[in-house]
């Protein structure tokens, strides 16, 4: 509820669904969105590139997700940056994702974007793709998550792919605590974390980590230099230094679980 001028409460009907589905209903809007939903801002030019368009067309589409309070903008010297206004949207974006179709790649600009989004990327903000699910199958083998294989068993657990799991009880062990812990993962996470989250990839079949672990592993892993955004949206790279500071770090451990 809400209070008029008068000062008498108004009451509030329904959502309405479809005038806020209407920005999402054009497929250039909604590659701008997908764009922003690495979190990152952008600017109008290259939100341009993205979808496709021209300079004069894409400001119309912004002024259409701006309206609708999807994105919000920022002055940065002689530029424009947009961004995702609030988690809600890139979790909009998520679950209609889960039930859109998949687009045929029939370019080669199409195959190589398919490419880097399938080796690595992310996903709400864990990594996910081969580099989020191998990252898992990792810390399942140093020791430091039990509780499953990391595979996606859809006639044993219900799982959907592309989706939030939730047929398996994976834990953080003792030695994984320690070990997170001392990389500098913060004792918050690491506490509050049980049992933890994962989701089903829908590139690779299998799991990967999700919820704050995943995200904070992976905002530790950006913060190292050991993983980096490339030009496709989402998807990132692991550098040379990144793959040798996980080889180091992750090592074979006894399970002992918390």
């Amino acid at each position: 509820m809400s209070q008029n001028l008068s000062g008498h409460t108004q009451l509030q009907g329904e959502p309405d669904i479809a005038r806020i589905a209407t920005a999402f209903a054009d497929a250039r809007r909604a590659r701008v969105l997908m764009a922003l939903a690495d979190g990152r801002a952008l600017p109008a030019g290259r939100l341009a590139e993205e979808a496709g368009v021209s300079a004069s067309t894409i400001s119309n589409h912004l002024t259409v997700l701006l309206n609708h309070g999807l994105v919000t903008v920022e002055q940065q010297g002689r530029h424009r940056y947009y961004r995702l206004a609030t988690h809600e949207v890139e979790g909009v974006l998520e679950a209609l994702a889960k039930l859109a179709p998949r687009t045929p790649i029939t370019s080669l600009r199409a195959h190589t974007r398919a490419h880097a989004v399938r080796t690595g990327r992310t996903c709400y903000r864990h990594l996910a793709g081969q580099a989020g699910v191998e990252l898992f199958q990792r810390f399942m083998s140093a020791g430091w998550i039990t509780g499953g294989d990391g595979l996606h068993h859809p006639e044993l657990s219900g799982d959907r792919l592309s989706s939030a799991g939730k047929g398996k009880h994976y834990r953080l062990t003792t030695a994984g605590a320690e070990a997170l812990a001392e990389w500098g993962i913060e004792a918050r996470v690491l506490s509050t974390t049980r049992p933890l989250r994962y989701c089903i990839d829908w590139t690779e079949q299998a799991h990967h980590l999700a919820g704050p672990l995943g995200t904070a592993v992976t905002d530790h892993l950006f913060g190292l230099g050991w993983i980096v955004r490339n030009n496709v949206p989402r998807s990132v790279d692991i550098t040379n230094t990144g793959a040798a500071g996980l080889a180091s770090l992750i090592q074979p451990t006894e399970i002992s679980v918390m």
